[in-house]
């Protein structure tokens, strides 16, 4: 009995500290361009990080995201103001230019789980947006509206380096790609598993498989 609750104790302090780590991975971050965030969220899956200040009187978001990849890679931070998950997600994407070698921004819309990416106008207003590398990690600034300004938005990550025609093209149906999506409340900063992280859309993925 006193083995078991020693046990507890043990992997109760490893939680706790496990989640000290993350909150202070997360608030140490510093950006270029003596960037601030009032926020910040270490997410859940693929090593990223998401910063934010959110402006009441007008309805907008000033964004970074922050992931790590190699230089030769890409990586994606989408907002979906319909629903949960890849479709319907309004996505930033950083990667390097195939002509100048230089990080670019693209913002696309995702409408299948096969899309064609382009860079394209989203469904809400994009006001600045601009990526870097380095040390290994890819940062995405952006300023944008919130879309009908609901505060409790449905973010979707991703990180791969497959390209076709030096455009982003696919990444992995496994593990921490397929599970990196959350509900995030941009007031409290809280953060939640997204509704469409479920049994359903882990088939819908093997299907198209």
């Amino acid at each position: 009995m006193v083995q078991a609750i020693f046990l507890c104790l043990l992997l109760l302090s490893i939680s706790l500290q496990s989640s000290s780590a993350q909150a202070k991975n997360c608030s140490s971050e510093s950006f270029s361009g003596n960037r601030r965030y009032s926020s910040c969220n270490s997410l859940p899956y693929l090593g990223a990080s998401l910063h934010w200040t959110y402006h009441a009187s007008d309805g907008t978001v000033d964004v970074a995201y922050r992931a790590p990849q190699s230089s030769s890679g890409w990586v994606a931070w989408a907002i979906n103001p319909s629903g949960a998950g890849m479709i319907g997600a309004n996505a930033f994407l950083a990667f390097p230019d195939s002509a100048t070698g230089a990080v670019t921004v693209w913002t696309t819309q995702l409408s299948t789980y096969s899309p064609t990416v382009q860079n394209q106008n989203l469904s809400f207003s994009v006001y600045t947006k601009a990526a870097e590398y380095s040390n290994g990690l890819y940062t995405i600034y952006a300023t944008l509206e919130v879309p009908s300004n609901n505060t409790k938005v449905n973010v979707v990550w991703q990180a791969s380096t497959q390209f076709e025609n030096g455009v982003p093209n696919g990444h992995s149906t496994l593990g921490d790609n397929v599970n990196s999506q959350s509900s995030l409340d941009l007031l409290s900063g809280h953060a939640a598993p997204a509704a469409d992280n479920s049994k359903q859309h882990r088939k819908n993925v093997r299907n198209l498989l």
